[in-house]
């Protein structure tokens, strides 16, 4: 997400694995449908389980949750493989879906395409309903299809705007308290405008541009802007009259307006080092941001386009394949998987929000009066990818098999926009490509 991260890297590695032909990833799994149902088998024995490398605080989280695991009990052992990140997705897509793991994590927009290519089995009858019931909201929205839940994540992600609190005293500028008095689009403008003519340089914003904008930071990074304009990526599996809604336009002509202002942040330090008074970025960069900016840090939600503030969310979540001989030992394991340990250590580890609501009170971070109180805020008021109201605001990406053409095109056109190209032109030009898309695999449609 971040281009300087190794998370984004991750993400960035997904969108290259899921470019491939959508009709040659149906073919790896043998056509389109709901996922079999995986066979629950005697709850005993050595299960196989995936994961991406991750960085190495991450991996020795789980190691340490395997090892636990295997420790504590005698009925089921762990097979744990470590596959690395860019070629995780890639070995999940190549694989054959009898050759797939009893439990994979996988990168949460891509799983529809397995869901489509009956390489997932839904969860719910093998986690306990202890297991379903804290999961947070985000969550199970992100991993659900047709109401089964089809992957649960011990984290999640987040979108704001950090704020020097130093740079926007200065200017005179008043900065929002929370989601109830985020900035609308003009205000956010007029910010910018005012922190750039006390900067020397002119420039008081960074978009995290530098890797550019044409791949998954555009789409996870910039899509909000498209849900707050009252738009969608998709609406009803199509995207003409959502994607390309005057609302729409007219909220990327605002972003593409921000362009004299923005420092493009090469060397990754723009906020860090106080070139710039804004940064809009997500959860990732706190440690960095809070190590150089110190208490002059504020976190602020992203600015109001008319449909009420927005973020993306989602992050890597946790399955079952669906050719699993043992879906029960599969679910004993996910059961200690996502219990409070082990999802704190590995949300301790990497920094992100926890995926469990009793994990997520807990936290030091995004608890209630922590500094990241905002991401949580924003995290339990879901919209799922399809009910974007003005009142909810953490807004799932797509959930579809199609998402690879959806981000290939959306990302595409926010990086023609903010190069000058004309949103109604760019926009209408990636509707079209989606639809097409669609219409040539009846839509994607689960059977």
């Amino acid at each position: 997400m971040n281009p300087g991260s190794p998370r984004f890297r991750r993400t960035a590695a997904t969108a290259v694995a899921l470019a491939l032909p959508l009709a040659a990833l149906a073919a790896c799994g043998g056509g389109s449908g709901t996922g079999t149902s995986a066979e629950q088998g005697s709850g005993t024995g050595t299960i196989t389980v995936w994961a991406h490398q991750g960085q190495a605080s991450e991996a020795a989280a789980l190691q340490n949750a395997v090892r636990t695991f295997n420790s504590s009990q005698k009925k089921v052992k762990v097979k744990l493989t470590l596959i690395p990140d860019n070629d995780y997705t890639k070995t999940i897509t190549a694989t054959d879906a009898a050759k797939l793991p009893d439990v994979m994590e996988f990168d949460g927009p891509t799983m529809a395409n397995f869901v489509y290519n009956k390489k997932l089995a839904a969860v719910d009858s093998y986690v306990s309903a202890k297991t379903l019931a804290n999961a947070t909201p985000a969550i199970k929205a992100e991993g659900s299809i047709d109401g089964k839940q089809y992957g649960l994540g011990m984290y999640d992600s987040g979108l704001g705007v950090y704020g020097n609190k130093k740079l926007l005293d200065a200017a005179g500028i008043k900065y929002p308290k929370g989601l109830a008095d985020a900035w609308t689009a003009a205000e956010f403008t007029d910010a910018v405008k005012k922190l750039a003519a006390k900067d020397s340089d002119g420039k008081s914003l960074d978009l995290q541009e530098s890797n550019g904008f044409a791949n998954e930071w555009g789409t996870y990074g910039f899509a909000p802007v498209v849900w707050s304009a009252g738009g969608s990526l998709l609406k009803n599996g199509k995207a003409e009259g959502a994607l390309d809604a005057p609302a729409v336009t007219s909220a990327l002509k605002t972003v593409q307006s921000w362009k004299r202002y923005v420092d493009p942040n090469t060397d990754g330090n723009a906020f860090a080092k106080g070139r710039v008074a804004l940064s809009w970025v997500g959860h990732w960069m706190y440690p960095a941001y809070s190590k150089a900016v110190g208490k002059d840090l504020v976190v602020l939600p992203l600015p109001d386009f008319g449909n009420g503030p927005k973020t993306g969310q989602g992050s890597w979540e946790w399955g079952i394949g669906a050719a699993t001989k043992n879906g029960k030992a599969a679910g004993a394991f996910l059961d200690s998987l996502l219990d409070d340990t082990n999802v704190t250590a590995m949300t301790t580890a990497n920094g992100a929000p926890p995926g469990t609501r009793s994990a997520l009170t807990k936290s030091s971070l995004y608890k209630q009066g922590g500094p990241l109180q905002l991401f949580a805020d924003q995290l339990a008021k879901p919209c799922g990818d399809t009910d974007i109201t003005k009142s909810c605001v953490a807004v799932t990406r797509p959930v579809t098999a199609g998402y690879p053409t959806v981000t290939a095109k959306f990302s595409q056109a926010l990086s023609d926009v903010y190069g000058g190209a004309d949103p109604k032109t760019a926009l209408a030009k990636a509707a079209r490509a989606i639809d097409q898309d669609f219409s040539d695999n009846d839509g994607y449609r689960l059977q």
